[in-house]
């Protein structure tokens, strides 16, 4: 008898001998020695939902074929019957056949080689073990995308803080590049002058980039896709150009909740290693057509997906879940945001400091918008490291800096 098995790596078969006779544990025993899946990690189940499961709690939940001594027609198995199965770990999954080089058989280029070799699978475990949002950041951010925007069109930055030794993200500000946001695009207009300034403040206050964050619209809300298939690139070239295997891909977007009514919901993932690899190595298509599926990645060659080749690859294969949680970082947000709507000047530092007068000096300069105001102004390798280093240790201010800082606000 046949069995068809549905896994992540698409569907396969097996052969059994007696389906009166086989229980599950040798069935078990039987995928182990035709698939090379060990039997202690697999689960299996006739309920297609196990291949949605996220975790070991979720897998608990499919118990039909728990059970090691049922009988395979006590299952009501038969010849052609699909069994779903999930397992823990990875394998290696032999590719469709081809006929090697000869007089009858198509010739195998360099590039035919490689795509053999190229797999795409699911990447069951991220480098980040948990991303935390400062509040303060958090909040500023989807407030503006929210009150201001509407979630109407698209709105972006890149996510600024610490990656601790076991893969703890934590992001304490979001700067905005310039940008031009739609409904379905998202475009940066970098400005490596301001970027300069940025990595510097980030420097002298022990932090780094960490990931990128963006919204959906609440037009792209009613699409079937987690990450649309420009999502999913311009998230894999920032992924690729930061070199940092924790780098975090955040999205912010709406969703209906059980009053009809709707929250911002924050989601992050990591873009799977094989994802940045193909994006390194030039694999994407990157000019993406209007009536491109937007649940689909194209590649300029094919790759193996499961059992077969394609040029067409889901986005979730590229996607890897992180968890989320929050926290209250060193800095706040209160300041007037870079590349808003509103023209940045003197006066938002004036009244900023007005209203937070009551506080330490450091505590009113521990904002990265003011700092990034003010180091367009002051010396980069010498007033910004000083600076940042007393707002990272929460020390005094000079009272040079403080009098400098005054009376920038008052000139205005």
């Amino acid at each position: 008898m046949m069995l068809r098995l549905r896994s992540r790596d698409g569907l396969e078969r097996v052969i059994v001998e007696n389906p009166h006779t086989t229980t599950v544990s040798e069935l078990k025993r039987i995928i182990e020695a035709q698939l090379r899946i060990p039997v202690h990690n697999q689960t299996l189940s006739t309920n297609q939902n196990l291949l949605l499961a996220k975790s070991r709690e979720d897998l608990h939940r499919f118990t039909d074929m728990a059970n090691p001594d049922l009988t395979l027609s006590s299952l009501n198995l038969a010849h052609g019957s699909i069994v779903f199965l999930t397992y823990e770990g990875e394998r290696h999954v032999a590719g469709p056949a081809f006929n090697p080089a000869g007089s009858f058989g198509r010739k195998m280029t360099m590039d035919d080689l490689i795509a053999k070799q190229m797999r795409v699978t699911r990447q069951e475990n991220p480098h980040c073990e948990l991303v935390s949002f400062d509040r303060d950041c958090a909040n500023a951010f989807q407030h503006y995308v929210n009150d201001t925007l509407a979630f109407a069109v698209k709105r972006g930055g890149f996510m600024y803080g610490t990656v601790s030794e076991e893969g703890k993200v934590e992001v304490d500000f979001i700067y905005e590049p310039p940008q031009q946001g739609s409904e379905e695009n998202l475009l940066f207009f970098r400005d490596p002058e301001e970027e300069k300034l940025v990595e510097a403040i980030a420097a002298g206050l022990g932090m780094r980039r960490v990931g990128f964050i963006f919204t959906q619209t609440i037009s792209q809300d009613k699409k079937d896709y987690t990450l649309s298939n420009r999502e999913v690139l311009q998230a894999a070239e920032y992924h690729a150009e930061s070199g940092l295997k924790e780098w975090v891909t955040a999205v912010v977007k709406l969703e209906v909740n059980e009053d009809m009514g709707a929250d911002v919901h924050f989601e992050a993932f990591q873009i799977s290693d094989v994802c940045v690899r193909l994006f390194k190595e030039g694999w994407f298509e990157t000019e993406i057509k209007d009536d491109d599926d937007p649940k689909l990645s194209k590649m300029k060659k094919d790759v193996v997906v499961g059992v077969k080749d394609t040029k067409e690859v889901d986005n979730d294969f590229f996607l890897v879940v992180v968890k989320i949680s929050d926290h209250q970082g060193p800095l706040s947000s209160s300041f007037p945001i870079e590349n808003r709507n509103t023209q940045m000047t003197m006066k938002a530092l004036r009244n900023h400091l007005d209203r937070t007068k009551s506080l330490p000096f450091v505590k009113r300069i521990s904002d990265f918008h003011l700092l990034l105001v003010l180091a367009r102004v002051l010396d980069l390798n010498a007033d910004v490291p000083a600076l940042t280093a007393c707002v990272q240790t929460q020390t005094s201010i000079p009272e040079g800096y403080q009098i400098l800082i005054e009376s920038m606000a008052n000139a205005a």
